[in-house]
């Protein structure tokens, strides 16, 4: 099973489920950056309520590749604000480590940071995922967006495509049945877990998921989802 999103900095559970449930993961790295779009931030939790969070790309466009794009090196501001809303989190000193590991990868690509920062997840886990960068794929970059992860996924000579359920709206199962891969989406389901003492503020950045919940509970949450 291939699944295949844009890299993204501690997305949300949803993004790392589709990662757990895939074989193969492809961090699709040469399309365009989406400006104001959550590649570079989150939200994350702040007294109570959620607050974003915003990892600076210097030169940001949409005209522009996500591969032609980096991260700023300066973290010091969100590793602070990460740590002051943190602090006293069940698992601070076990995640914030990693946190400031990922924040700080000396290569600074967009892709390759948050490659880090997924795959170091999943290590924390004891989870092996195999993740790599459509830029390091040949394929025909010029064809319609469902060939390319159609021909994404036959080059690894698999036959299940998963797409989040936002793909509903673009992608059309039976084209994908035509051309020898099924298509299949994934549907968080509503889950809640523990944040302290206050309301359940949903879809925050994986960060608070790592803050609240031990590791058993986590790989129980990146089941909770429906194949639709």
């Amino acid at each position: 099973m291939i699944a295949v999103m844009q890299p993204y900095i501690f997305p949300y559970l949803g993004y790392y489920q589709l990662v757990n449930m895939a074989d193969i993961f492809i961090l699709y790295d040469d399309v365009n950056f989406i400006k104001g779009g959550y590649i570079n931030r989150n939200n994350i939790l702040v007294d109570g309520a959620a607050q974003r969070f915003t990892l600076p790309v210097p030169g940001a466009s949409s005209n522009k590749k996500i591969c032609e794009l980096s991260f700023s090196p300066d973290t010091k501001k969100i590793l602070k604000t990460i740590s002051q809303a943190y602090s006293k989190a069940p698992f601070y000193s076990d995640v914030y480590p990693l946190i400031e590991m990922v924040l700080r990868t000396d290569e600074r690509s967009i892709a390759s940071v948050c490659q880090v920062g997924i795959k170091s997840v999943f290590d924390y886990l004891g989870i092996d995922k195999k993740i790599i960068k459509s830029t390091d794929l040949t394929y025909d970059r010029g064809a319609s967006p469902a060939d390319r992860l159609i021909e994404m996924t036959r080059s690894f000579a698999d036959s299940v495509y998963v797409n989040s359920v936002g793909g509903q709206a673009l992608y059309d199962k039976e084209y994908f049945d035509t051309r020898g891969v099924e298509l299949k989406f994934m549907n968080m389901k509503s889950v809640q877990y523990l944040q302290g003492e206050g309301e359940f503020i949903p879809n925050l950045s994986m960060i608070d998921v790592l803050m609240w919940c031990d590791k058993d509970r986590i790989k129980n949450l990146l089941s909770e989802y429906r194949l639709v």
